[in-house]
Parts: structure tokens; sequence; C-alpha cells
């Protein structure tokens, strides 16, 4: 029997966990036509692993509308270079389908170039070039010979293969950058962190704590990132993978050329952070890096306990609904809820595989509903059916959340919070504790009778504020 009703079709993407076997559930295929699917297209994939270069030119061949995919839908900082920042497109019109865009592509690729001077350009490929077939690997092979920079195609065109296939081809193009630039580490313990994009100023809380340790952060993939670390990357002994969905695939390709293993970690969580600075140090089998983190973990947890201790005590025992882009967050958040006291209820991702499925049914409890490639439609009847207090997700499904009246928390790449390390599970609980108590939520729960049938609608906003602010009413 089905969770909820929903589409033909659908049926085998939502499934309640029961007993401890492992769930099987239908995912990584082709969305449902007219299933308004949250998932994104190849460009907006590519497009969200690369950005963070801060110092690279992204370029988009491409109608003007793709271009509004850049760096403010992610909110990647910097410490230094803001090129980034800024977004190119060859603003294809009809004529240009007709005869095809090569040429102005070219010319663009060369204005660009000598106006900003970049270390390296990213020209990415749209739905229209793949239709009409521009062959852009080799306008950008004869502009990088001309300019003398790298000119890296990123082939990102269709919906078909979603962001995953995004991901690949960013991956792609950040590997033809790999090994291009000889380096000489600091120290011994050298290491590369993928899948880490500083949303927020993520990484400026972590990488501290890496440096404390005793390692070197050679290059990072790609959050506050420049193209001559990616350059010298393959000088790593480690990589460590945090969104395993976008960058497990570079890692892999990594470990077959370059020697150079990886290990998935997560930097969200008071848990997971501490087993990732462990492990990092484990790693080198080094006495002195492993006392140093303990010596770190220990401190960290003792600093941050009672701040996150007084945010649990005002949030344990909530229902909490988690919707992520890939299924990496979404495992770190189950574990992040666990030690907030709280319950997660229901569980999806836009592009988690079978085993990434398997891993989240084995870390829920019982009668937690997972749900692959979720509509507008069935999130809706979850919420409801579920009794979540709070959602957890994306900017998209903001409004569904607060129109149903129910609590939201942005997890995704646009946030403006930082969520990882030490102290950003403090932010993260206060942010829970502060979106599940706002007064606001008091307003959609106003009795009938307590508004009265008669009462005017100054009298009702007048009601309405005073609830809002805890004050008696009297009508």
């Amino acid at each position: 029997m089905s969770v909820i009703k929903t589409f033909e079709g659908r049926e085998g993407h939502i499934a309640r966990k029961a007993g401890s076997d492992p769930l099987s559930l239908s995912c990584s295929n082709e969305s449902l036509a007219g299933a308004v699917s949250q998932r994104a297209c190849v460009y907006s994939g590519a497009r969200v692993v690369l950005n963070p270069l801060t110092d690279a030119l992204h370029l988009v061949h491409g109608p003007i509308g793709c271009a509004s995919y850049t760096w403010d839908i992610r909110g990647s900082s910097t410490s230094g270079p803001t090129l980034y920042k800024s977004s190119f497109s060859t603003d294809m019109k009809e004529l240009d389908v007709i005869y095809g865009g090569e040429k102005k592509l070219a010319t663009a690729i060369k204005e660009l170039a000598l106006k900003y001077r970049p270390p390296a350009i990213f020209v990415y490929s749209t739905c229209i070039v793949g239709i009409i077939g521009d062959d852009i690997r080799s306008v950008c092979g004869q502009a990088a010979a001309e300019i003398g920079i790298p000119v890296i195609p990123v082939k990102s065109e269709g919906f078909k293969g979603n962001k995953n296939e995004g991901y690949k081809a960013a991956c792609n193009a950040l590997f033809e950058l790999i090994g291009r630039r000889d380096y000489e580490p600091r120290s011994p313990y050298t290491i590369n962190l993928l899948g880490e994009y500083n949303v927020a100023g993520d990484l400026w809380a972590i990488k501290p704590l890496l440096e404390e340790i005793g390692l070197e952060v050679i290059a990072t993939f790609t959050g506050d990132g420049r193209v001559e670390e990616i350059e010298r990357a393959n000088h790593a002994c480690l990589n460590l993978v945090q969104c395993s969905g976008s960058m497990t695939y570079l890692a892999k390709k990594m470990e077959e050329k370059f020697g150079i293993p990886y290990r998935r970690i997560s930097f969200f969580g008071l848990g997971d952070v501490s087993n990732a600075l462990r492990l990092a140090a484990e790693h080198f089998g080094e006495p002195s890096l492993m006392d140093r983190a303990e010596e770190i973990i220990e401190r960290e947890t003792a600093r941050v306990m009672p701040r996150i201790a007084c945010h649990r005590a005002r949030v344990q025992g909530k229902k909490a609904a988690i919707y992520m882009g890939g299924a990496a967050k979404a495992v770190s958040l189950v574990k992040g809820f666990e030690e907030l006291g709280m319950e997660v209820v229901i569980i999806g991702t836009q592009t988690g595989d079978s085993e990434d499925y398997r891993k989240i049914s084995c870390i829920v409890k019982d009668g937690t509903v997972i749900v692959d490639d979720a509509n507008p439609l069935e999130l809706r009847e979850l919420l409801h059916k579920q009794k979540a207090d709070i959602l957890v997700a994306g900017v998209k499904e903001r409004f569904l959340a607060y129109k149903l009246g129910i609590a939201f928390c942005d997890f995704n790449h646009d946030r403006t919070t930082s969520f990882e390390g030490y102290d950003g599970m403090v932010n993260f609980a206060r942010e829970i504790d502060v979106s599940l108590n706002s007064p606001v939520w008091k307003l959609p729960k106003l009795r009938a009778s307590t508004l009265g049938a008669g009462a005017s609608c100054n009298q009702r906003k007048l009601i309405a504020m005073r609830e809002c602010r805890g004050v008696a009413i009297n009508v």
C-alpha cells in the first residue's frame, strides 16, 4: 500500500521504514513528466561545482537566461578575487541558432581574456548548443593556443541527466587542470578538500582546525578556490570528500591517475566533524597528529556544548522533515537532529542512488518516510501526514512550508549562515530553535471562536498581533 496517493509510476519512489532490513527504493531514473520535479538541469549542476573558483572566468555559451544561474544563487564566499561574481554570456539569438555561434564564442573568449586576464576560462554549453551542434571543444582549444591560458569546455547541455551529469561535466573540467603546476608542499601531511564550496564561509570554520592539527590543505574543490591550487592538487596525499554526490567521481579519477586515496567525511554536526578530524589525522599514522586532533575535539566540544544544550532544551521532541539535493547532506542532517533530540519523520533527496537510500534506511527510525525526487504535491501530503514541525530543504521548498504553517530552515547552497564545524552546529541549533519557536506560528492556529464570526477586519488584525506577541486576548 502506497504511503500517499501519487502519480502513476511514482509509487516505488516513496516508502516507509519498517523493520531492520535495508529499504529498496526506485531511483536514479528520469523524472516523471508532468510531476514538477524539484531537480535542476545539467548546466546548473556543473555551475554550482565550478563557480566557487573565485579567480576563474565563467562564460555561458547560450541564451542570456541561462546566465542567471550564477554566484548569487550559490552563496559561496571569497577571501580574495571576485571575478566569479560576474557572469558572462554569448547571449545567443535566433540568427546564432540558424547560422551557428562558434565565431561569436571565439570572439567573446578573446575579448574577455584581454579585459580580465583570468588564469583560466570555463565555457559552459547549454541546451541550445547541444541542439545546433556548435563544436565548443575545438573553439576552446584554438582560443587556448592563442591566448596562452586554459580554456576548458564544460559539456553541460540537456535536462535528461539532471544535476548528476552536470557534476560529472564539472569534474571532467577540473581534471583537465590538475597536474599542470609543480609544487613543493610545506608539510609532509597534505590533503585536498573535495565537495567543500565555502557556502556562507563554511570553509573558514574548518580549514583552521585542519591546519592546527598539522595538515596542509593544498586545494579546495572548489570553495574559495584558485586555479593555481587546483593545478597543484596532485601533490596531496589524501582527498577528503564532503559532498560525495558531486565529487566522488573526481576523487576516483584522481586516485586512478595520481594514486591519491580518498575518504568520505562530513563537517556538519558535532559527531561528524569530530570523526572527520580524527580520520584525517589517523590516515598519516603520526601520533602527534592524532594527539592534537583529540585535543582539538575535546576543547571545541566542551566550548560549544553549553550553547547547544540551551537550544536543544527548546526543540527536543519536535519532528523534522529533510529534503536535500544530495544524499550526503541528508545523512548528516539525520545525525544532527539526533544531537538536538529531534525525530526525523521524512527524508528525501533529488539525486540519491540505491546505495544512498539503503544507508539512509539503516540510520532512520521505523515509521520514517523516505522519498526520491519528490514533487511539491507529494511533499505537501507527506508533511501533513507525518505531522512535521519543520522542513529543512532548499529555497524552492521554502514557500511550500510557509503556506502549510510549518517552520523552515534553509540548508542549501543559497543560505547565508555557516553550519559547518563546531560553531556551525551552534548556528544550526539556534536557527532550528528560532524557526520552530517563532511567535508567528501562533497566527495560523488562531481558533475561529477566538476571532469571532462577527469580528471586523481591524479587530481580527489586532487579535492576531496580540496573540503573536503572547498578549492575553479579551474579545
